[in-house]
């Protein structure tokens, strides 16, 4: 699931008012969070993640370990947020 720049543009948009779902605290990314992840962006398609490790680096391979272990796409790091999607089965967003 590749998204084009404008996909990820559009996404990004309707992620703006979106507040943070799964929240990783200092302990990473257990099976908990991934199961937790998992029904969250089936509900939602699009979702905000808060990561609380201070290192821009960490945050950035949490996001992408994440991303790897539950087939969704990174749509945005910025800060200590990222911003995921993930079509389900219903695609209630119609990605242009």
């Amino acid at each position: 699931m590749a998204l084009t720049s404008k996909q990820k543009q559009y996404l990004r948009g309707l992620a703006h008012n979106l507040k943070p779902i799964i929240l990783v605290g200092n302990k990473g990314i257990s099976e908990n969070v991934l199961a937790e992840f998992n029904h969250a962006i089936e509900h939602h398609e699009l979702i905000k993640v808060k990561l609380s490790s201070t290192d821009r680096d960490e945050r950035t391979q949490m996001a992408q370990q994440i991303a790897n272990q539950t087939t969704s796409e990174i749509i945005q790091c910025l800060g200590k947020t990222a911003i995921f999607f993930r079509p389900s089965e219903k695609n209630k967003i119609q990605v242009p």
